[in-house]
């Protein structure tokens, strides 16, 4: 074997070239990044939350790489001297309603192997979030805040200075699978022994046609200084079942400003930043797959509640004084958006864990949502353990 291309320069695309030197010294290894330069999409705008896993089903590749991944990262991180804080969250409920919910939530993070998980009543939330409204928590103390973007920055320095090649401007166009792989790129052809697809918001157009990527635009707002001193580490709403995204929390990043969000809309584009970017062959791709229309039907009153927070500021503010008494629009300001790469199938399924399928001298990460970043370097050494270094 003499070289591994790797498609995208995210956080995913970037480890797995940094892991696929390690276990193959001598090999080739070359990233293919459409834009100028690296994690611009994804991996730049997530939220920067090292995540503990507890959310995640039980035995899912979900549950194992994250944890597998969060050790990973903090170790990573303290060699490479990438600041991070291991603050804490807090789940907190705010009705009686909520209650069963949270105690499965905790049981589910035991099983996860998050033995250090508390049950907190109002009295010890004020002790972690005085300004938050909750009657109970889980206080999971193993989540963080880190900047994933200097982790990509740190990953692209090792492999440029250990021999790799990342070739920024170079968007695949297609694949050509008999045989050698060979990739068709707006700036030629390049052949390849193995190749990794980590295309993140594109990823569905090399895979086939089995999935689609739905966008789903996750709208934040930043507070002002005198609202986010009253946060002190993060606050997530217990999840509700009957909605396919867990809703507004809050965030202290590693840089403390203090953010709220995502509001979770339908974009108009795989890129669609702003709420008023369309790309047609992206909007027209969503709206002829099957699935979304089905999706729309088991969903679609949740979506329309979200698209009249997005379209609403008063909205989105009633909804963070859920969390914060006393917020006024006035104390949030708009900050940049992100986009989900949400995987439909044609049934209009929701598919939320990890997905990574290998076809012959080609793996591809067809699905790799929230906690991707925190989990990012296992899931680098999954895929590259697949890898084997014969000859083509």
């Amino acid at each position: 074997m003499k070289n591994i291309v790797v498609i995208g320069a995210g956080i995913v695309g970037l480890a797995t070239a940094w892991q696929a030197q390690k276990n193959f010294p001598g090999v080739k290894i070359i990233v293919l990044e459409k834009e100028p330069i690296h994690a611009l999409h994804q991996t730049g705008r997530n939220s920067g939350v090292i995540h503990s896993g507890i959310y995640y089903k039980p035995g899912t590749k979900k549950a194992h790489l994250c944890r597998q991944g969060y050790e990973m990262i903090l170790h990573f991180a303290r060699f490479y001297d990438i600041p991070f804080r291991i603050s804490g969250k807090l789940i907190v409920a705010r009705s009686p309603g909520e209650f069963n919910r949270l105690y499965k939530l905790y049981e589910n993070g035991r099983k996860n192997g998050l033995d250090d998980l508390e049950i907190l009543d109002k009295k010890a939330i004020a002790k972690y979030e005085p300004h938050i409204k909750g009657l109970k928590a889980i206080r999971v103390p193993q989540t963080g805040v880190i900047d994933f973007t200097k982790v990509t920055d740190t990953l692209a320095e090792i492999i440029t200075l250990n021999g790799g090649e990342i070739l920024y401007n170079h968007q695949v166009l297609a694949l050509e699978k008999p045989g050698r792989p060979n990739l068709i790129t707006n700036r030629g052809n390049i052949k390849a022994d193995r190749v990794v697809v980590c295309a993140g918001l594109h990823s569905d157009r090399l895979f086939g046609k089995k999935y689609r990527i739905i966008p789903f635009r996750g709208e934040y707002f930043k507070l002002k200084p005198g609202q986010a001193k009253k946060i002190n580490g993060l606050v997530y709403p217990v999840p509700d079942p009957r909605f396919p995204f867990l809703g507004i929390h809050i965030t202290r990043h590693i840089n403390n400003k203090v953010t709220a969000g995502p509001n979770a809309v339908l974009a108009f584009g795989r890129e669609a930043y702003r709420k008023t970017a369309f790309n047609l062959r992206d909007t027209t791709e969503t709206f002829t797959w099957p699935g979304f229309w089905k999706l729309a039907l088991r969903y679609g009153k949740i979506g329309i509640s979200e698209m009249i927070r997005s379209l609403s500021k008063r909205q989105f503010t009633r909804e963070v004084s859920r969390w914060i008494p006393g917020i006024h629009p006035s104390d949030l300001i708009p900050h940049p958006s992100g986009i989900r790469a949400q995987v439909v199938d044609k049934s209009g399924n929701l598919i939320d864990d990890f997905i990574i399928e290998k076809e012959g001298k080609i793996t591809y990460v067809v699905n790799a949502p929230s906690p991707a970043a925190t989990a990012s370097l296992a899931i680098a050494q999954s895929i590259v353990g697949t890898i084997e270094n014969t000859h083509p």
